[in-house]
Order: structure tokens, then C-alpha cells, then sequence
């Protein structure tokens, strides 16, 4: 089925086939997502064998590193959706264009983010409370990814303009060899040669056993092997994004400008809730080691249940943008609204399961008693709310296909900082980790009823412009 096709040139779909849509983008990404989340419960299983201070040692720096990689997708997102728009409008030559404005732009955005990022990481575990047995650990991590980033932002972008052209399936594929090649790099920096015993049989494997800063070492080799072959298709492959010789690389305003509009309330968005995760942590460091291991392995079990939902999204902002840039309002409208029930079918339905299995998966991922118990013990608070954290994360994708971006920046930051933080800072008094993530489930909920008003409310129309 070409989805594009369609929406040019069909003036009306079933609802059928419009669900149909939806799954056929959501799919693919949902595979890729969460082909990404088994390579963290696998990551943190591994790193978890070092016991709870190595695991602790990344749950600390890793709200720094969302909001390091949100504020760069955001800058992804500026331009991928002018992308969507443009082949909506059968614009090609502007949409590989915009490509290649996104990959200067994004490229010197993630060059000024590595440079800071090694600048303050000596200090960064300090700042947010490391206990000396993790502040080495905490360092080494944040350090290796700062490094990274060039690497992870291009893998990012290709990601992303492959998504927004319909290429799924390529990319679904791609990023999941992206998680075998994680477990292998792992394999090799986190742990010292050794003989491992399969069937009876000993093999003896090479490591260079560098623990903690080996796992992120392992993460972006990975990165940056999927960024070649992604940004090869992409550049060389893609109908829609390939460029020729004698294509003048430029910036122009009108792109830049139009980049900045979709992006800076995304990029606050990202803003508010990654701040929000830093914030957590200085509540929770106080807590101690085992409170930060559960905190950090309770976020990785519940990742399982709300990246689908990441994966919906996308298929939201590309089937959205491109009804739009076909100018067909119901179609934009129908897709949005079959998007978001997806979204809380699929992710209502993995909460469910994980409420039931989250003893075995916390397991899975450390042999730390305590921290199994009080990790399992907060994860199941938190997921009551996945149905309603649905609508959030698809209902703004699809909004985003809308260029509506300020007032769901809006509705997050009254959320997460009036609500959510509010709540915790006072239920961490008494409940404390636990209040934490009762806060959080309230907070889920409110935030869901009001994207679900403003979905209810949005016209569907292009709110930016297009030149």
C-alpha cells in the first residue's frame, strides 16, 4: 500500500482504511522501539551484574542525556515535518532541500551540545549528588555519550526523515541491528576476557572490562555504524530525500525560520520534561543507592510499555503532515484520532501485562533483592496511567504533524511542573520514592484529559507556513 499515493489522490478514505494506515506506519516503529527497549533491559541487565552502584551510577546522568538528546530531536522535528509536508504537497525538490538544511543545522547543534557536555561532565555528578561510590561511574558514562552525540543526532535525523517519507520498514529493520550490534559492543567493553560455559561447553570470549563507561561505549560504536547505513539511504536511496550533484548546500531563512517555529515549543517541551527527570533526581538521590538502582530500572521496565506509543507518534506526525500538505483536512482529522486509540489499545494493554510480569522483570534486570522489590513496587503505581500517557505521547505527534506545538508545550509545563513536581516535593516527605511515583500517575492522568480536549478542539488546518 502506498500511503503517500493515497493521500494525494484519493479524496476519501473508510475509516477502515484509514486504520489501516495507522498500523501499517505504526507497526514497523513500534518493532524498532521496542527492539530499542529489549537492548536497555538488556544493557541494564548487564551493567545491573555489577551490582546496584554501577546501575545507580547511570540512572543518575541519564535525565541529563534525555534532555541533551530531546533539545537536538527537537531541532529534527523542525525540519522533518516541513519534509512530510512538502512530499504531502508533491514539493520534492523542497523537501530534499530541507534535508540538507536539517543535517547543517542539526549537525552545529549537536557539535555546541558535545562541547558543553564534556566541558561540565567532571562536575555534573556533584552537582546531582553523587555518593562516592557512583560518582567515578556517573562521570566516565555521561562523558562517553557527550562524545557521541554528532554520531547519535545523525543516526536521529536520517531516522526521522526516513519516518516522515513512509520508509518504516527500512528503518525498523536498521534499528534493530543497531540493538544486536549494542549487545555485542557491550559483551566486549563491560566485561574482561573470560570463558563462558554454553551446553557444557567453555568459549572463551574477549572483553576489556571498562564496567560502567563500557556500556556507553558500546551504545554509540553502535549509533555510529546505524548512522552510516541510514544516512546512506537516506542521501543515496530515498525517492524523496536523494541528493544529486550540483544540489547547493545552503541555509535560507525561510527554512530556518519555519525549523524554528515547529521546533523551539517542541524543544521547550523537552525542556520542561527533561528538567522535570533532573528535578526527580535530586529528590531521589537523597534516597540512597538502592532508591536511585529502582528508580532507574523501574523507568527502563516501564519504557517497554509507552515507546509503542513513541512509535504511534511518529506514524501520527507523518500521516497528519501529509494530509496537510495535501491540503485534506478530514484526512489529517481521521488519522489523528485513529492514531491516539491505538495508542491507548496498545499501551493500556502492555501496562496490564507488565503490571503482572514486573516481579520477573526487575529479575531479569538486577540481582539485588531490595531493589527488585521497591522497584516492582513503584512501576505498578505508574502503570494505572498508561492509557491516558497514550494520548499524550500520540496526541502531541499528531498535533506536531499540525505544526500545533506551543500549546502542548504549554499543557507540559503546566502539567509536570505544577502538578507533578508540586506532589512529589510534598509525598516524598512522608511515601518517599513511592510518593514520587504517585505523583507521576496523577500527573500522567491530567495531562492525558487535557491533550485529549485539545485534540477534541484542533482544526486541522496548516498553522504554519510553507513556502
Amino acid at each position: 500500500m502506498n500511503i503517500v499515493s493515497l493521500i494525494q489522490h484519493e479524496d476519501h478514505l473508510e475509516w477502515r482504511q484509514m486504520l489501516k494506515c495507522v498500523w501499517a506506519l505504526s507497526i514497523p516503529a513500534i518493532l524498532a522501539h521496542v527492539t530499542y527497549i529489549i537492548m536497555e533491559y538488556i544493557d541494564a541487565a548487564m551493567v545491573g551484574s555489577l551490582g546496584a552502584a554501577a546501575s545507580a551510577s547511570i540512572g543518575l546522568v541519564a535525565p541529563l542525556l534525555w534532555f541533551a538528546y530531546g533539545i537536538c530531536s527537537a531541532m529534527v522535528q523542525g525540519f522533518s515535518v516541513q519534509v512530510a509536508q512538502f512530499i504531502g504537497a508533491k514539493k520534492i525538490l523542497n523537501s530534499r532541500d530541507t534535508f540538507r538544511q536539517g543535517l547543517i543545522f542539526v549537525m552545529a547543534l549537536a557539535l555546541l551540545f558535545s562541547g558543553l557536555g564534556i566541558y561540565i561532565s567532571p562536575e555534573l555528578p556533584g552537582f546531582l549528588g553523587a555518593t562516592p561510590e557512583i560518582y567515578q561511574g556517573s562521570y566516565e558514562y555521561f562523558l562517553v555519550f557527550m562524545i557521541g552525540i554528532p554520531v547519535i543526532m545523525l543516526r536521529i535525523l536520517a531516522t526521522s526523515m526516513l519516518q516522515c517519507s513512509g520508509s518504516m520498514k527500512s528503518v525498523s529493520f536498521f534499528n534493530s541491528i543497531m540493538c544486536v550490534l549494542d549487545i555485542l559492543f557491550n559483551f566486549m567493553f563491560i566485561f574482561p576476557s573470560r570463558y563462558i560455559s554454553v551446553a557444557g561447553v567453555a568459549f572463551w570470549v574477549p572483553g576489556l572490562g571498562y564496567g560502567v563507561m563500557g556500556a556507553a561505549i558500546g551504545s554509540v560504536a553502535a549509533e555510529g555504524v546505524t548512522a552510516a547505513i541510514l544516512s546512506y539511504l537516506a542521501f543515496m536511496r530515498s525517492n524523496y530525500l536523494r541528493q544529486k550533484a550540483g544540489m547547493a548546500w545552503h541555509i535560507t531563512k525561510s527554512c530556518i525560520v519555519d525549523a524554528f517555529k515547529i521546533s523551539t515549543p517542541i524543544a521547550m517541551e523537552q525542556t520542561i520534561l527533561s528538567g522535570s527527570h533532573v528535578a526527580m533526581m535530586l529528590l531521589v538521590a537523597p534516597l540512597g543507592t538502592v532508591a536511585i538502582a529502582a528508580n532507574s530500572f523501574a523507568i527502563t521496565a516501564e519504557s517497554l510499555c509507552y515507546m509503542p506509543g513513541m512509535g504511534i507518534s511518529i506514524a501520527a506526525v507523518t500521516l497528519v503532515g501529509q494530509s496537510i500538505g495535501a491540503k485534506k483536512t478530514d484526512f489529517a482529522r481521521g488519522f489523528a484520532k485513529f492514531s491516539v486509540v491505538v495508542g491507548m489499545v496498545t499501551m493500556g494493554t502492555l501496562g496490564a501485562i507488565m503490571y503482572l510480569v514486573a516481579p520477573w522483570v526487575f529479575a531479569f534486570l538486577t540481582p539485588v533483592a531490595e531493589v527488585q522489590t521497591l522497584g516492582t513496587e513503584v512501576l505498578r503505581i505508574a502503570l494505572y496511567a498508561e492509557p491516558l500517557f497514550a494520548v499524550s505521547i500520540v496526541g502531541a505527534g499528531a498535533l506536531r504533524g499540525a505544526r500545533d506545538t506551543f500549546y502542548p508545550s504549554l499543557i507540559n509545563l503546566a502539567s509536570v511542573w505544577g502538578l507533578r513536581m508540586t506532589l512529589a516535593f510534598i509525598l516524598v516527605q512522608s511515601y518517599g520514592l513511592h510518593g514520587i511515583w504517585l505523583a507521576m500517575c496523577i500527573e500522567l492522568y491530567a495531562r492525558g484529559l487535557l491533550f485529549l480536549l485539545r485534540i477534541y478542539k484542533q482544526k486541522w488546518n496548516n498553522r504554519g507556513s510553507m513556502e
